[in-house]
């Protein structure tokens, strides 16, 4: 990850399906798309902003790529522009690329988990894998 552009990186956490949980400080703009090209796999990166939004940028080598937010309410309160990340956009991007990605998400729970509020966007974005089918994140 360190060769693409991520940096101050944390222990990978190894989940189901050969899926890995790794936190990082910082990414280059184009460390998702090196990543994907460099290992041929989907991937999903979030971003936090003092643990209270999460910027969500995914992609498949396929170039299936999908962008949200989370913590909505909380990201408004800081003048995130809301017309950026548009609920069924990111619902239909999501499911989408769940998809190509070869996993079985849940589209009730990726619509809640989208427009959920919580203390920490860490576990939103703990239930977004899940719900988008990556096991284990929890």
């Amino acid at each position: 990850m360190r060769e693409v552009g991520f940096s101050d990186l944390d222990d990978s956490k190894s989940l189901l399906n050969d899926w890995q949980l790794t936190g990082f400080a910082h990414a280059d703009q184009q460390a998702l798309e090196n990543f994907v090209r460099r290992t041929g796999a989907p991937a999903i990166a979030v971003s936090f902003f003092d643990s209270d939004v999460g910027f969500i940028d995914a992609l498949t080598p396929d170039g299936t790529r999908w962008k949200g937010l989370l913590n909505r309410e909380t990201a408004e309160g800081y003048g995130i522009p809301m017309e950026h990340f548009p609920v069924e956009s990111s619902v239909a991007g999501a499911l989408a690329w769940a998809v190509a990605a070869d996993l079985t998400p849940d589209e009730e729970l990726v619509q809640q988990t989208l427009t959920a509020s919580a203390v920490f966007a860490e576990d939103l974005a703990d239930e977004l894998l899940a719900a988008l089918g990556i096991s284990g994140a929890r």
